[in-house]
């Protein structure tokens, strides 16, 4: 990396950009699991069985599944800034229909919740690879994957509190100030102008560093060689470095050399590992309060409190896993992460009374799970268009499977009658983590 690329990825705009990722992905699972602490309230009030209650987790998921490729469509389209501003957007509007009082009102906000998150989804990821060089890449996806959980921690924690003064409709409008909030940031971070407006992508370089903004904002390339005018590209705060350099070539080349993306079976593996992550981690998230009400007779304000220790605890994966990727093969570092994942889920089956040490467990192994998986679409992509199309791959078959988690959870526990049936499930998205995960990553460094 150049010098002006090091100092790039230094400079105090760089670290705006990456405090505007981290506030866009604080509103990417929080307002999903907003719900989880106040559903027996929803049920209630709207007359809701637990598998339709479950739905309420279950279509953000489905349309993370659905809306995946139209996503990256539309990234491809008006390029990542505009496409973060219209995700968040959405997120707003959603939180907004969702409150207005009837179980219609309640779905349709949820599902334009959905697929706004979609769009966030897709394209933090593409920002990273995009704008940061492959060391600081890593960092930044730890504290991308960190702040998800952060974000699904504070809903977690606040939302039942809140709702024991104004309602649950006003709790979870409340959640609604994170998207404005976000705005604000990403508009300051990448300029107002290119934020409402936006810019293609360009197809060409994975290469570059964390970039650009005084020359969008008059127009200019400070790239030397360039024309004026010919920056296209438009992130953060400093001239970008637009390496047209021979690995860069050989990269688009060898890129051209491979398969399709549909007939790569490691994109598939890496399929089933991102769905087996995603559906223990929802069909916990949806159902984990009312597993500890039922199971151990804590209060709703409790119940939602200690659920989020399973949310907050994955900043510790999701910080600690870009190290250990550094030191270690990601096929050693996913199955290190599965078996702690295991724990909670048999830990819950046998001795739920101990939920605060499964979560321990639990809550690293799922922010390592996304972690991980993110840096192995980041490492297997040779081109920035390469990651969006191997992202909305990943996430939109995984989230299809992951999107029958709360489903399945709440169906099984109708059923059987108990929570030891839908553990057992749980334990084995898991395994199909670990095993679909080794295998489409052994190759990966």
């Amino acid at each position: 990396m150049s010098t002006r690329a090091g100092a790039a990825v230094r400079s105090p705009a760089t670290w705006l950009l990456t405090l505007a990722i981290v506030l866009i992905a604080i509103n990417l699972r929080g307002p999903i699991v907003a719900t989880a602490p106040v559903l027996d309230q929803m049920i209630g009030d709207l007359g809701l069985s637990a598998v339709v209650a479950g739905l309420l987790t279950s279509i953000p998921v489905l349309c993370f599944a659905v809306a995946s490729p139209a996503a990256s469509a539309l990234i491809g389209r008006v390029g990542p800034e505009l496409a973060v501003t219209l995700g968040l957007a959405g997120v707003l509007a959603g939180t907004i229909i969702r409150t207005l009082g009837s179980s219609f009102w309640l779905y349709a906000g949820t599902i334009v919740i959905g697929i706004a998150i979609t769009i966030g989804n897709v394209v933090l990821p593409v920002v990273i690879k995009r704008d940061f060089s492959p060391e600081r890449g890593g960092f930044v996806t730890g504290v991308y994957t960190s702040a998800l959980n952060v974000g699904s921690m504070i809903t977690s924690l606040g939302t039942a509190p809140i709702a024991s003064v104004v309602g649950w409709p006003v709790a979870l409008l409340t959640w609604g100030l994170l998207a404005v909030l976000a705005g604000v940031v990403w508009s300051i971070a990448v300029g107002p102008r290119v934020a409402l407006r936006g810019v293609r992508e360009r197809s060409a370089t994975g290469a570059g560093d964390a970039t650009r903004a005084s020359s969008a904002r008059d127009g200019s390339d400070t790239t030397p060689g360039a024309e004026p005018g010919a920056s296209d590209v438009l992130t953060g705060g400093v001239p970008v470095i637009d390496e047209r350099s021979a690995a860069a070539d050989a990269a688009r080349r060898a890129e051209a050399d491979r398969p399709p993306l549909l007939r790569r079976w490691t994109t598939w593996g890496l399929t089933l590992a991102f769905a087996g992550q995603a559906f223990g981690y929802y069909g916990l998230t949806a159902w984990m309060p009312t597993l500890l009400r039922d199971e151990i007779g804590l209060t709703r304000e409790a119940a939602g409190a200690s659920s989020s220790v399973f949310q907050i605890l994955a900043v510790v994966g999701a910080l600690g896993v870009p190290v250990l990727a550094l030191r270690l093969r990601p096929a050693i570092v996913i199955a290190l992460i599965s078996l702690f994942w295991t724990v909670m889920p048999l830990g819950l089956l046998f001795a739920p009374e101990h939920w605060l040490l499964w979560s321990i467990f639990g809550g690293a192994a799922q922010g390592g799970g996304i972690t991980i998986i993110f840096i192995v679409i980041v490492r297997m992509a040779s081109t920035d268009t390469d990651a969006r199309r191997l992202s909305a791959l990943v996430q939109g078959g995984g989230y299809a499977i992951a999107a029958l988690g709360p489903l399945a959870i709440g169906g099984l526990h109708d059923v059987s009658g108990n929570w030891q049936v839908p553990m057992l499930g749980v334990f084995a998205a898991t395994l199909v983590l670990g095993v679909s995960g080794v295998l489409s990553s052994r190759r990966i460094r």
